[in-house]
């Protein structure tokens, strides 16, 4: 399955969902009037796409339809347009250190899917036929070390591990030393999951990322946020919580197959200026693709 395929299946439920909103709307009320365009306006906040992204969508509705009339526009064009404006103006792509790894922190709250999307990026690193290693960095919830290690033996991939109860920095040093030697590309550290609203688990995180950061300069390089695509608007809290404890260098968004809430991504690129990186749209390894700011928009906007 091609990459805009896979983003208009995934994004199937948010795209029918809003696209036959607007349709409905436009086809009772061809004229633009006050009470349309406010109709318009809730069809892409109830899509999550944000105050901002929906009131910059409405602007450029209104000024087409005073510039040209009703005849002939496109409605859905006009918002996938300034979508993809949007999400274009950040750059997507994976920071590659040359001369060292490049070491990637994994961080996010409970449940979005970290430790899976730690093994798939290592994955896909792999197809670009680079070298990746894996930190099993999260040392309190149970399983979440065997997890890695299964998804390692399946994909190939070495992962670096400590006890339960270990000390997560101390795993990430020994990660950080193992990367070095073995001259890896990448290094994808799977931290715990942590809720965004508690202090002392944040600091843990800080001083993690400064551990490596004296072991290795510069590091971590990337620091991605893992949200779940489901949980709508509540991610944007997530994101802006995080943002302030460990300066984020862009998001990965999960399980967006399945959700009708697939705005969100645009509401949070928009709100923070923060860059998807990749998004996940299924269960298989492959399911974790890097961000397409242009088809991301045609499938969230495709008749």
């Amino acid at each position: 399955m091609g990459l805009f395929a896979k983003f208009k299946a995934g994004l199937a439920k948010t795209q029918s969902k809003l696209v036959h909103e607007i349709k409905r709307i436009v086809t009772r009320s061809p004229k633009l009037t006050a009470e349309s365009l406010e109709e318009i306006e809730h069809a892409l906040i109830a899509a999550d796409l944000g105050m901002a992204m929906t009131s910059q969508i409405v602007a450029a509705v209104k000024t087409a339809y005073e510039t040209q009339g009703s005849a002939g526009l496109d409605y859905l064009a006009i918002a996938r347009a300034e979508i993809e404006k949007s999400l274009s103006a950040n750059n997507s792509a994976l920071k590659k250190i040359s001369g060292s790894p490049t070491v990637v922190s994994i961080v996010g709250v409970n449940g979005t899917g970290k430790t899976t999307t730690s093994a798939k990026l290592a994955h896909f690193i792999q197809s670009q036929n680079q070298t990746a290693l894996l930190a099993a960095c999260d040392t309190f919830r149970a399983a979440a070390i065997e997890q890695l290690k299964l998804w390692g033996t399946r994909l190939k991939i070495e992962v670096v591990a400590g006890n339960y109860g270990a000390d997560a920095a101390s795993v990430a040093h020994d990660a950080v030393t193992a990367a070095q030697a073995r001259n890896v590309d990448y290094l994808f550290i799977d931290t715990a999951g942590r809720l965004h609203t508690k202090h002392n688990l944040m600091q843990e995180l800080q001083k993690l990322h400064r551990v490596i950061g004296k072991q290795l300069a510069g590091a971590p390089h990337e620091v991605l946020l893992v949200l779940d695509g489901s949980t709508g608007m509540n991610a944007l809290n997530q994101a802006r919580e995080f943002n302030k404890a460990v300066p984020l260098t862009g998001l990965i968004v999960t399980k967006l197959d399945g959700t009708s809430k697939g705005g969100m991504v645009v509401a949070i690129q928009k709100e923070l200026g923060l860059p998807i990186k990749f998004i996940g749209l299924g269960e298989q390894p492959d399911d974790l693709q890097p961000f397409d700011a242009k088809q991301f928009a045609q499938a969230l906007f495709e008749e």
